[in-house]
C-alpha cells in the first residue's frame, strides 16, 4: 500500500512547472514576462535609433566640412601655377633701372606690367591668397623654408633675407617662403633646422 501512496504523490507536469517557477523566483532570477521582453526590445530599438541619429549627424557635419573645404581650396593647384606668373612679373619690375630715362613706348610697357602685377595681386586677395613676407620675423618651419644660415648680429633664428615670397590660401600653406636665417647672434631660439 505504501507503494500506491508514493505513486499518487508523484507530481504532474503542470505542478513541476509551477514548482520550477517558484524555485526561480526564490533564487533571485527575474521572471520572464511578455512585458519585460517588450521593454528589452524597446530599449534595444531606442539605442539603435540614437546611434543611427548620431551617425547621420556625423555624416552631415563631415559632408558640410568637405563641401566648405572644396569651395575654399578647389583652386589650390591653379593658384600654385599662377604664382609663377606673379613671380615673373615681380622680377621684371625689379630688373628695371630705378632712375633711368626710358623712352615713352617703354614707359607705357612698364606701366602695363605694373598694372598687370597689381591686378594679379588683387585677384589673389579676392580668392583668399595672401603673401608671406617674413623678413625680420622668427623662423617658422610651418611657413618658411631655410635656404642658408649666416652669422649676423640679429638674434639666432631671425629671417635676414627673403629669396622668394611665400603664399597661403585661406589657412593652408600654398608655397613656403624661401629665406636666409641668422645664426650665432642673440639667443632668440635654439637654432634652425635648415632641412625643413
Amino acid at each position: 500500500m505504501a507503494k500506491n501512496k508514493e505513486n499518487n504523490d508523484q507530481e504532474t507536469p503542470e505542478e513541476e512547472l509551477v514548482d520550477q517557477i517558484d524555485n526561480e523566483d526564490e533564487s533571485g532570477q527575474e521572471e520572464v514576462t511578455p512585458l519585460s521582453v517588450a521593454e528589452d526590445e524597446i530599449n534595444d530599438l531606442r539605442d539603435k535609433l540614437l546611434r543611427a541619429v548620431a551617425e547621420t549627424e556625423n555624416v552631415r557635419r563631415r559632408s558640410e566640412k568637405e563641401k566648405t573645404d572644396a569651395a575654399n581650396y578647389a583652386v589650390t593647384n591653379f593658384a600654385r601655377d599662377m604664382l609663377a606668373i606673379g613671380d615673373n612679373l615681380s622680377r621684371a619690375l625689379e630688373a628695371l633701372p630705378e632712375e633711368a630715362e626710358l623712352p615713352d613706348n617703354i614707359k607705357v610697357l612698364v606701366e602695363g606690367v605694373k598694372m598687370t602685377d597689381r591686378e594679379l595681386n588683387n585677384i589673389f586677395e579676392r580668392h583668399g591668397i595672401s603673401k608671406i613676407e617674413p623678413k625680420g620675423e622668427a623662423f617658422d618651419h610651418n611657413h618658411h623654408q631655410a635656404m642658408f644660415e649666416a652669422e649676423t648680429d640679429d638674434p639666432n633664428g631671425t629671417i635676414i633675407q627673403v629669396m622668394q615670397i611665400g603664399y597661403k590660401i585661406k589657412e593652408r600653406l600654398l608655397r613656403p617662403a624661401m629665406v636666409g636665417v641668422s645664426k650665432g647672434g642673440g639667443d632668440k631660439s635654439q637654432g634652425v633646422d635648415t632641412k625643413a
